[in-house]
């Protein structure tokens, strides 16, 4: 008499399943552009705590440039996350801020400051809208006497869901840029997506820019403004042409489904958070599951 069975091959049917990661994600900011002018946006910003990436998988890492210098239309680019089996996880870059007698530019991060010859509305930030926001709106410039040759420039608004808007201009001080949205993701609290303060006038206090890597403004006739921080995603300071921050990719992997398998040369931070690996990419790369 004989008895059937059959062997369960525990493990065999095949390699691990999907796993989570933490992620985040920073788009360029927005440039300034002349007179009178209002700072850049803040760059997009975006986190997740439960990413799925699939063992064997490809996952390209896209790092966007800041908006380049008195470019048009001036808004930092995109960056992303991109798989076969995921949908793109994306972030959006800051709106341009204002040149001479302009409004600034809606971004879908933080929006453009405005312009301050007279009064010129900020742009809108997180345009086309997401859920939650990754940014906010951009001051109004100052209006003041005719000619309004010395109207502050207003700032530009910071990225990310918890971002400030940025300050209106206010006689000849150009506002301040919005802050943008921290993040402890690499395992040092620091903010990203900094509006650029906006242009201001002889005899007003120079406009910062906003924590996250914002531009200062400028104090006309001194082209004293500053570009956005690279890898922060901030802002350029309002004035003559300065450009947006660069943005910036992490991934935090638990170590037990680290692959070690990347491209583009990131920065691979094995020690400061136990358990995980923290793949830090500041220009385009990928990973592989």
């Amino acid at each position: 008499m004989s008895f059937g069975y059959r062997v369960l091959g525990f493990g065999s049917g095949g390699g691990a399943g999907p796993y989570a990661i933490e992620c985040l994600v920073v788009a360029g900011g927005g440039s300034s552009q002349n007179n009178n002018g209002g700072g850049g946006g803040g760059g997009g910003m975006r986190t997740s705590t439960t990413l799925e990436l699939t063992p064997g998988t490809v996952y390209t890492t896209t790092v966007a440039a800041g908006s380049p210098a008195g470019s048009s239309p001036g808004v930092g680019g995109s960056s992303e996350i991109t798989g076969a089996d995921i949908t793109s996880f994306t972030s959006a870059g800051g709106g341009r801020g204002s040149g001479l007698n302009e409004a600034g530019t809606d971004g879908g991060g933080g929006g453009g400051g405005g312009g301050g010859n007279p009064g010129k509305l900020g742009g809108e930030g997180n345009t086309p809208a997401t859920v939650p926001s990754q940014g906010a709106d951009g001051g109004t410039g100052a209006t003041g006497p005719a000619p309004f040759n010395n109207c502050g420039g207003a700032g530009g608004g910071g990225g990310g869901q918890s971002a400030q808007t940025g300050t209106n201009g206010s006689g000849s001080a150009g506002g301040e840029g919005g802050d943008g949205t921290a993040s402890s993701i690499t395992g040092t609290p620091a903010f990203y997506g900094g509006g650029g303060g906006g242009e201001g006038y002889p005899g007003a206090t120079q406009a910062p820019g906003g924590q996250g890597g914002g531009g200062q403004g400028c104090t006309f006739p001194t082209n004293n403004g500053q570009a956005g921080g690279v890898n922060s995603g901030g802002g350029g300071g309002g004035g003559p042409f300065n450009a947006g921050g660069s943005g910036y990719v992490v991934l935090k992997i638990p170590d037990g489904n680290y692959s070690a398998t990347t491209t583009g040369s990131p920065t691979v931070d094995t020690s400061t958070s136990p358990g995980y690996t923290i793949v830090k990419y500041t220009g385009t790369g990928s990973y592989t599951g």
